[in-house]
């Protein structure tokens, strides 16, 4: 390895352990969160707003972990560089996220066509990425 390839692959371990680091504080206080609504009893897990906060937070987890995948690709050498695939897969998932925790109420309507505009083209992109690495994958075969 190059000694640039190296400096990547170390700054690539380091944002791995920064990400891990804040992936467990998260799952920390989703949990702690989780046994004090079940404890208190106050409010019911499945009312809408607590229904929105517990998966916002279980998604972020999510996506999270899927940005730590990438990077950990990257680090142990398996990939070369951060696909945009994975990219757009985690873009997907931030706008499926939101669409969770999105309270149409008080939402307008052009931010709600946006985002789904956002997400339209999101999927078509992953759609032709992934359509281009079968028939790559096909063509090696």
């Amino acid at each position: 390895m190059s000694i640039y390839e190296r400096f990547e692959q170390v700054v690539a371990i380091i944002l791995s352990l920064v990400i891990a680091s804040v992936i467990a504080l998260a799952l920390l206080q989703l949990i702690t969160r989780v046994i004090l609504l079940l404890l208190s009893g106050a409010p019911d897990p499945l009312e809408h707003d607590v229904f929105q906060a517990l998966f916002g937070m279980i998604m972020t987890l999510l996506i999270a972990m899927e940005f730590k995948h990438s990077i950990i690709l990257v680090a142990f050498r398996r990939s070369s560089i951060i696909q945009v695939k994975t990219v757009v897969l985690i873009a997907l998932i931030a706008l499926s996220r939101k669409f969770v925790i999105l309270d149409s109420s008080d939402t307008a309507a052009s931010t709600i066509a946006a985002l789904a505009g956002a997400t339209l083209v999101l999927g078509v992109v992953y759609w032709l990425l992934r359509e281009r690495d079968d028939r790559l994958a096909r063509e090696e075969r």
